[in-house]
This record gives C-alpha cells, structure tokens and sequence, in this order.
C-alpha cells in the first residue's frame, strides 16, 4: 500500500470537505434539534456523501472513457475546482457564514451535498482512483477517503464543543490554514498535467 498516497489523497479530501468550516454553517441548520437529532443528522450527511463520491469513484473511469477525457484534463480540471475552493476558503468567515445560514440561504443546500460531497471533492476522488495503478493503491484512496469522511463526521458529531472551544476566531484561522493547503495541492495538480503535456504531447 502507498503511504504517501495514502497521505496526499487524505489532505486532499479533508482540505476539500473542510469540517471545520462547516460547523457553523451545521449548528445553525440544526438549532432546533435535539442532540440525538443533530448526531443523527451528522452521520446521515456524512453518509450521504460517502454514497455520492464512491459512485463517482467506482464508476468514473467508465465515464472518462465514455467521454474520451483524459486523466490530465481531469487532473487540470481538479486543480482548478480545488483553487477555487482553496480562494473561498481563505475568504471565508465563519460568522458571516453564520449569518447567511440564519437569512435560511443555505437551508436550501443539504448539508451531504454540495457542502461535502461538492465537485472538487469528486473530482479529486476520481482523479486518485484514476492514477492509482494497482489494487493496493487504489487501497489506500479507499481508506484515505474514508478516513477523511471518519474525520469529518467526528468533527460535525462534536461541533456544539468544537465551536465553543475555538469560536470564530479560531475557526477562521484554521479555515484559511486548509485554504492555504488547499492552493498548494491544486497548483501540484495542475502542474503535474502541464509536465506531462509539455513531455507527451496533448491527447
């Protein structure tokens, strides 16, 4: 098994799903539940997720193929999804979030999906599964994936605590820490494709 697959895809997906971010945004959706509900609604969400991406990851190289689009497209398509995550990220504030959450704009939104399960977190899964070349890489996405969701769930299932011990502040600081994160990993993405265009030729 590929540990620094492992770990690449695991910070990717957890970038991208971003719990802590999503803490506000939770409490305020779920004011009104009890805590079994609000335990009850975080498993489900994070559970709605999973189903969304590991279809996509089970039957996305299919659909590559359909389409005749190649892993660097989906590499460089990725890359840009996550940049554009990555921008909001360290835009982000936790309280202005909470406020649109209580105008009822997100409400809307289901909480699985797009807010976990959105495109930059299915193209990313795709794109592990797509380079990883043998079974115990592919593996390791698999676990990373559902480490990362394991890890967000956890978060969504204490955030009542996890958002009186950090506030807004800290939050936001940890938010724009994982947008940073996030802008790296997507220049290496869209570099990558590049290195091989320039070597390969576009195909």
């Amino acid at each position: 098994m590929s540990s620094s697959l492992f770990v690449q895809a695991f910070v990717t997906l957890l970038v991208i799903f971003d719990p802590l971010a999503a803490i506000p945004v939770f409490l305020t959706l779920t004011r009104h539940q009890s805590p079994s509900a609000q335990r009850r609604t975080a498993r489900v969400s994070v559970l709605v997720a999973a189903g969304i991406v590991g279809v996509f990851a089970v039957a996305g190289n299919h659909l590559l193929d359909a389409l005749g689009i190649s892993l660097q497209a989906l590499q460089v398509a990725g890359g840009v999804l996550l940049a554009l995550i990555a921008l909001d990220l360290l835009k982000t504030d936790c309280a202005r979030k909470r406020a649109d959450a209580e105008s009822g704009a997100v409400a809307f939104v289901p909480l699985g999906t797009p807010m976990l399960a959105g495109p930059g977190a299915i193209a990313a899964t795709m794109l592990y599964v797509e380079q990883a070349g043998s079974a115990p890489a592919v593996a390791a996405v698999v676990l990373a994936l559902a480490a990362a969701l394991l890890l967000t769930w956890l978060t969504l299932r204490f955030s009542p605590f996890i958002g009186r011990l950090l506030k807004d502040n800290g939050l936001n600081l940890v938010t724009r820490i994982m947008g940073l994160l996030a802008a790296a990993i997507a220049v290496q993405l869209i570099a990558g494709a590049l290195q091989f265009w320039m070597r390969w030729g576009v195909s």
